[in-house]
């Protein structure tokens, strides 16, 4: 029985190092060195190797190195294969400081004063308290539901909606198409963090603009299949947008010449809202495995019907 990583190479020397102190009975391989592949039973990868069934035909677990699993080809994959997407803690960490400051920023006006800065004006506008503002994230996973929590501690006032129904303490909570109004006129920062499905690609879009409240900003931290891009550049040029914070795009980077590049209402980041922490991730898949081995539920496993 072995366990194969495919990915950054400063990542897999760290995990590495954690499987040798804490579970040295599991042989640990850094892909393509990988002595037989028939003893694998566990993969983590952002991109698996082609033809997987005949890579390791005993492989049981593929665990996706990100949060995301929109990347793998399910068709392509065995159908008996378990596929986990990564659920730990730094990441988690990560995006909620991402999104806090992403809220922050547009609360507190910034893209409007950096642009004041440049034209050379001082101007004060009226500071609202946090308890004025309606931010709303889409999606209340592992990730949507810890950026809440932050956000209401900031003392935002919070709603989540999902595919699903959740009831989270504090949050005000919408579930499906039927409710997906309601959530949208009560947003004044909308934060996506769904995943990405043939569902929710270009969810952000026209549709969704036109249902926020005149003005409202958007941030984006899901994946740039989300945003339909001239929709965007619509809603701004309109006002029914007022500033966005984009952290993924499609393609990625953006070509030379893309009109986000320089829009005034724009701020990219080139993918950078949260990272996999190699030592908590380690940890993570640890407690994972030793789950697995106890014969309970892995924590992340991907419901192949859904998409995430």
């Amino acid at each position: 029985m072995a366990f194969v990583y495919k990915g950054d190479t400063r990542r897999g020397a760290v995990w590495a190092e954690q499987f040798a102190r804490k579970m040295p009975e599991l042989p640990f391989c850094i892909w393509p060195e990988v002595a037989d592949a028939t003893q694998v039973r566990f993969l983590a990868a952002w991109e698996p190797p082609p033809r997987l069934d005949q890579a390791f035909p005993n492989l049981e677990v593929l665990f996706s190195v990100g949060a995301g699993v929109d990347q793998f080809d399910f068709s392509a994959l065995p159908p008996g294969l378990k596929v986990v997407r990564m659920v730990e803690p730094g990441l988690t960490a990560c995006m909620c400081e991402y999104v806090s400051w992403a809220v922050l920023s547009l609360h507190r006006g910034i893209p409007q004063y950096l642009r004041q800065q440049q034209r050379g004006e001082w101007k004060e506008h009226p500071v609202r308290p946090a308890s004025s503002r309606r931010v709303g994230v889409m999606g209340m996973g592992t990730l949507g539901r810890a950026a809440l929590a932050q956000l209401r501690q900031l003392g935002f006032d919070c709603a989540g909606w999902s595919r699903s129904r959740r009831n989270d303490p504090g949050i005000r909570c919408y579930a499906g198409e039927a409710e997906l109004g309601d959530f949208l006129a009560r947003t004044d920062i909308l934060v996506c963090l769904l995943p990405l499905t043939p569902e929710t690609r270009g969810i952000l879009g026209r549709r969704i603009f036109g249902a926020l409240p005149p003005g409202a900003s958007l941030v984006n931290a899901g994946r740039g299949g989300h945003l339909v891009q001239p929709d965007l550049l619509d809603a701004l040029e309109r006002g029914q947008l007022s500033a966005a914070i984009l952290d993924v795009c499609e393609p990625e980077p953006l070509l030379p010449g893309h009109p986000f590049w320089d829009h005034p209402g724009i701020w990219l980041t080139p993918h950078v809202a949260s990272a996999t922490q190699a030592e908590t991730a380690a940890q993570a898949l640890l407690d994972n495995l030793r789950r697995h081995a106890a014969g309970l539920p892995l924590e992340g496993v991907v419901d192949r019907s859904q998409g995430y």
